[in-house]
């Protein structure tokens, strides 16, 4: 009986997960055909633009034409009437020249008629027409300005559809995650010498495998992209994985994207746990700040509802009292002067990076890791349950390693932001100078229960950094170094 419903619950599943696909597959399908309609809308549209600015560029181009032959004309015409006038005039005074003459010719005094024939040699050689040239200026000719378009018609009878960019290739085994970089690299099928750019897409997600269509992050893009290879830097790795697409571009026309191709990005994504943290500690997101009056509203509604068998007694200069439990199980809240919150996310295996920055006018604050089961009055590094670097700006600066009570001053200036690393299986602690990535301190230890990132701030603030990948910096200095050398014995130890 319980063969046969174990059997059955396998068919179950098996045609749930299929159902699923068959699912996916449907809305795939759905929104092929609904980009079917769009796209042949959009390519018509484009059609008629290109078209309409082939016919615009040939209008222009004749009107143009058009313009120079009726100039060659009118140039032509106004030179060659200028000639015909001035010969229609020269013509009228050689006329009239003849005329007298002839008249001349008939004149019978001797000193007259050698007056007028010195008029009409005067006249003879000051006349226009023996100066005109008898050549027009001008041809009629307007070959020049003839055109032939067979070699353009010719062109514009091959017009067709440009040739589409095949789908690109990602090329997984070539593709890096580090740093909180991904580079994704790329290669076409066959050589394409029209392309122009590409288009990168990505986006995040929990999924391994091809991206599904629900449930899904919008793609995001990057455009105009010259070479085979992007690099997208300054990630946040807030989910397991991201799915990446390319395609191709030619001066008109986008191809189709390749085969999506999802690479795992995972990195610890952890928040500060409000509902356990100090009531003199503002917590919004990832910052913490001291508040010295946020917990005196609180005060009046707790004060004498402590379980007093189960009270510590509180420090001096005590704020608050504690309050019931709240969160995470039996977590009390910290009090007295523990200005401590811890992250809502336990670290039970591999190995993790975070940084922190502080406020620069933050006068104390303590960077860790801690069990659960740290006391509520409990400061970081005062237990043998927690271990930090501790960052003293009150009067006088020091820097200092922290665990079960003792102390080791840090010889190193106090950096801008620490980046933290934890290799819960090798049992080790480190912290580093986020920016050049130094060695400030380690812990070498043994991790007997899940730990939690552990932080305090008095008088100022601190922003907690995650998503972060291990850096390849400090994966190389894991490598290479066990530990940091100036760790001393005395906080060197294996928590019970």
């Amino acid at each position: 009986m319980d063969s046969q419903k174990e059997a059955l619950q396998r068919i179950i599943t098996t045609l749930a997960n299929k159902n699923d696909e068959i699912q996916n597959f449907i809305d795939t399908v759905n929104l092929v055909l609904k980009g079917v309609q769009t796209n042949s809308t959009k390519v018509l549209s484009d059609l008629d633009e290109e078209f309409d600015s082939l016919y615009s560029m040939l209008d222009e181009m004749k009107e143009s034409m058009t313009n120079s032959i009726k100039q060659e004309q009118a140039h032509k015409t106004q030179e060659l009437q200028n000639q015909l006038s001035q010969c229609t005039n020269a013509l009228e005074s050689s006329e009239e020249l003849l005329e007298f003459a002839s008249r001349s010719m008939d004149i019978k005094e001797p000193e007259e008629f050698s007056k007028a024939a010195r008029q009409i040699k005067d006249r003879v050689t000051m006349a226009a027409a023996f100066r005109l040239s008898l050549k027009p200026k001008l041809s009629d000719n307007m070959t020049h300005l003839m055109v032939d378009f067979s070699q353009e018609r010719q062109m514009l009878q091959s017009l067709k559809f440009l040739p589409v960019p095949k789908a690109p290739e990602i090329d997984q085994a070539e593709c890096i995650v580090a740093d909180n970089c991904v580079t994704v690299v790329w290669r076409m099928p066959e050589e394409d010498n029209k392309i122009d750019h590409y288009v990168l897409e990505y986006r995040k997600t929990n999924y391994d495998g091809l991206p599904r269509v629900k449930d899904e992050r919008c793609w995001e893009m990057v455009d105009n992209i010259k070479g085979t290879e992007h690099t997208l830097s300054g990630l946040k790795f807030d989910s397991k994985f991201m799915n990446f697409r390319v395609r191709a571009c030619n001066k008109a026309v986008a191809g189709e994207y390749s085969d999506p191709v999802t690479l795992e990005t995972k990195a610890l994504t952890f928040g500060l746990d409000n509902t356990s943290s100090h009531l003199n500690l503002k917590v919004e997101d990832s910052y913490v700040e001291w508040d010295p009056m946020a917990g005196k509203s609180q005060e009046s509604k707790v004060k004498g509802k402590e379980n007093k068998g189960s009270a510590t007694p509180s420090p001096k200069r005590t704020s608050v009292t504690s309050r019931p439990s709240m969160g995470r199980g039996s977590r009390d809240r910290f009090t007295g002067e523990s200005y401590t919150v811890l992250g809502d996310t336990a670290i039970e295996s591999g190995q993790h990076y975070w940084e922190v920055k502080a406020q620069k006018d933050c006068k104390s604050y303590s960077v860790g890791l801690s069990y659960r089961t740290i006391g509520k009055f409990d400061q970081l590094g005062k237990t043998n349950t927690s271990w930090c670097l501790h960052v003293n700006n009150w009067l006088q600066t020091t820097f200092a390693a922290k665990h079960n009570n003792k102390a080791k001053a840090l010889e190193v200036a106090v950096p801008d932001r620490i980046g933290v690393y934890c290799d819960f299986d090798g049992g080790q602690l480190s912290f580093y100078n986020a920016d050049t990535k130094q060695l400030l301190y380690s812990f070498k230890t043994k991790f007997t229960q899940p730990v939690l990132p552990g932080f305090m701030a008095w008088c100022g603030g601190i922003t907690v950094y995650t998503g972060l990948q291990v850096p390849s910096a400090v994966r190389t200095l894991q490598k290479t170094e066990n530990g940091m050398s100036g760790s001393s014995s005395s906080l060197t130890s294996i928590p019970q």
